[in-house]
């Protein structure tokens, strides 16, 4: 039940920090919103102004109608009204400004995260079995969720912020030296003591983020290993240690969060603290300079200066919480990107397989469905041969391991002919399922040669091979839809009436029929409401409707009760007639009519023959067909 994990940081040990080169991924995925990122710059660009024309025009409005006005027996106020309107069309237009860039910053982050998503989904298509056998589930998912929303919240909510602030401050900064070179002067020298207190909490805030987000895969991967291996922990009694190591995992996720959100917590009340102290500090040096009548400061000076000063440091104090956003959703992106780089399965393949007709004793390839197949093999020289599909399948010498360190598999030599029933016998781990994997070429061997039909699988294209190959496993796997969705799944251009009919051959039918929709009641994925051989039933309808020239049943019916199995092993075997069958069963009684038995032991041969000749030899067959040792 336990699988290994790979996390996704493996270049970022001890936390390191997200390379440039993830950003530069993350840009190029931007390109495509250019003009609308051109109108969010403008808008951000006229807030920013907003920003700062707002506070010269309080400082025009205290020095040059309000001040005035001081002591007058007969005040107008027209001048008062006429700034106040202009000041009000100002901030109107920002705060449209800020509601546009916003809106569209959702539809550009949407975009991208829907772009990504499709990008994800695709590549793991393509990602080979390997992949998924040394990664946990959970983890994986972990990519479509949190390190998507983490990006979401960045690229929607962080990134424009940090930009308005950036353009804010700027703008503001350039408002300021117009405004009092000696209060510019006191704000700068303040500013460079605020950044360097947040760069010293935001370095160890950047950090715990990443391990965050690496601790929630890891959680995410157990809690859906243990959901799918639920009633094994049931069965064992194992709920306490399953609740011990998730408490581990989780409370691991807890430190790393609390961490990273301490320190990113600190941030903001750190930097406004520091702000009003500047703001404090501000009013009282301005003061002195006015009333010492220092660079021509005078109160409209001052007041409008206390605003350009809020208006800077607010804009410092969001980059500085923004940036732990960012870093988090960065993490996420490297996570995101780091799937993407996973390295595809490899396809050198070059054989085809296609409709074929005879014309005049030979075969020609053929756009419409005839119901033959043929291996189409170009040559160096130009030339193309066709050779017809029958399911013969030749191995010389196989060796194989999942690791070259550990080889599993030892000089396995076999020869199945068209229409030839095989099947694989021998304990847990001896190499029967390891066998079928290699025909499909879910795994390369390591040495030796497999021929299809006289043709090296390694020269024919992995998705034609195993168009040509029906497999059913042990574990059921269904998905949410209809009945006859999922048995149209094994042949997407089926018919109901040859899903219908490949559920007879099934002995599916009767049960479908029972149904509260018959083939068109809607199952879960899980198949909840089917029992175990039910569910099985339906995949092995779901192959028949493939009609391939060869079937592996990967212990198809161990899952089935004696009285199912038997009515299932006479719709298969008149399935099997004129098909290349492989078979892997514990039951030795579903297995007696095989043309041909092998015995596997420790990756290895030891006995292969039909029944009465192994019951003969009295080997290791015979043994465990007598019951004189068990089957582990």
């Amino acid at each position: 039940m336990t699988r290994s994990r790979i996390s996704g940081y493996k270049n970022m040990p001890n936390g390191k920090s997200v390379d440039k080169q993830t950003i530069k991924r993350l840009i190029s995925y931007m390109t495509k919103y250019k003009l609308k990122f051109g109108i969010v710059i403008v808008c951000i660009i006229l807030t920013s102004i907003v920003s700062a024309v707002s506070a010269t025009a309080i400082r025009i409005l205290i020095d040059d109608y309000i001040t005035p006005l001081i002591g007058t027996t007969n005040p107008s106020y027209d001048g008062i009204v006429k700034v106040i309107s202009a000041l009000s069309a100002i901030f109107i237009v920002g705060v449209i400004a800020a509601f546009l860039y916003s809106r569209i910053m959702v539809d550009i982050s949407q975009g991208i995260l829907n772009k990504i998503r499709n990008d994800m989904f695709c590549h793991m298509q393509k990602l080979p079995i390997r992949y998924f056998d040394t990664n946990s589930h959970g983890d994986v998912m972990s990519h479509y969720t949190n390190d998507t929303d983490a990006l979401r919240q960045a690229l929607s909510q962080s990134i424009p912020q940090a930009f308005a602030a950036v353009i804010t401050v700027i703008s503001v900064f350039v408002t300021m030296i117009s405004t009092s070179i000696y209060l510019t002067l006191f704000v700068i020298l303040f500013l460079v003591f605020q950044l360097y207190c947040a760069k010293i909490v935001a370095s160890k805030s950047s950090r715990y983020f990443i391990e965050q987000q690496k601790s929630l895969g890891e959680l995410n991967g157990y809690i859906e290993e243990m959901i799918n291996g639920q009633k094994i922990v049931k069965v064992f009694c194992h709920e306490e240690k399953a609740k011990e190591e998730f408490d581990s995992k989780n409370e691991m996720l807890r430190e790393n969060a609390y961490k990273a959100n301490t320190f990113a917590n600190i941030i903001m009340p750190m930097m406004n603290n520091l702000g009003i102290l500047q703001y404090i500090l501000l009013a009282i040096v301005g003061g002195a300079l006015a009333i010492n009548n220092i660079g021509g400061i005078t109160i409209g000076t001052i007041i409008a200066f206390l605003m350009l000063s809020r208006n800077f440091n607010t804009p410092i104090s969001q980059v500085s919480q923004q940036m732990n956003f960012i870093v988090m959703s960065l993490a996420g992106a490297k996570r995101i990107f780091e799937l993407l780089d996973e390295k595809i399965e490899e396809d050198d393949g070059y054989v085809t397989l296609v409709n074929v007709k005879y014309e005049n004793g030979n075969l020609v390839e053929v756009n419409e469905r005839t119901g033959i197949w043929a291996w189409k093999h170009p040559h160096q020289d130009g030339t193309l041969t066709y050779t017809e599909l029958t399911g013969e399948v030749e191995l010389n010498d196989v060796d194989f391991g999942y690791t070259e360190e550990k080889i599993v598999l030892h000089n396995v030599t076999l020869n199945a002919k068209h229409g030839q029933k095989i099947a694989f016998v021998g304990a847990t781990g001896a190499g029967k399922t390891t066998i079928t994997n290699l025909i499909n070429r879910f795994y390369d061997i390591a040495d030796g040669k497999i021929r299809y039909d006289g043709i090296n699988i390694n020269k024919i294209r992995k998705p034609d091979l195993r168009r040509s190959l029906g497999v059913v496993l042990q574990d059921t796997n269904l998905f949410t839809g209809t009945v006859l969705d999922n048995i149209r799944y094994g042949k997407l251009d089926a018919t109901d009436e040859e899903c219908i009919e490949a559920a007879k051959k099934a002995n599916a039918h009767h049960f479908i029929e029972l149904l509260k929709d018959g083939y068109n009641t809607v199952i879960s994925g899980s198949g909840e409401g089917l029992s175990q051989g039910q569910k099985q039933l339906l995949s092995i309808a779901r192959a028949i409707v493939a009609n391939p020239p060869v079937m592996i049943l990967d212990e198809a019916t161990s899952s089935i009760d004696t009285h199912t199995e038997v009515i299932v092993q006479k719709g298969m075997d008149m399935l099997m007639q004129g098909r290349t069958v492989f078979v892997i069963a514990h039951r030795l009684s579903t297995i007696q009519n095989s043309d041909k038995i092998i015995v596997l032991d420790k990756g290895r041969i030891i006995e292969s023959g039909n029944h009465d000749e192994l019951i003969a030899q009295k080997g290791k067959y015979y043994q465990l067909y007598t019951g004189a040792i068990e089957m582990d």
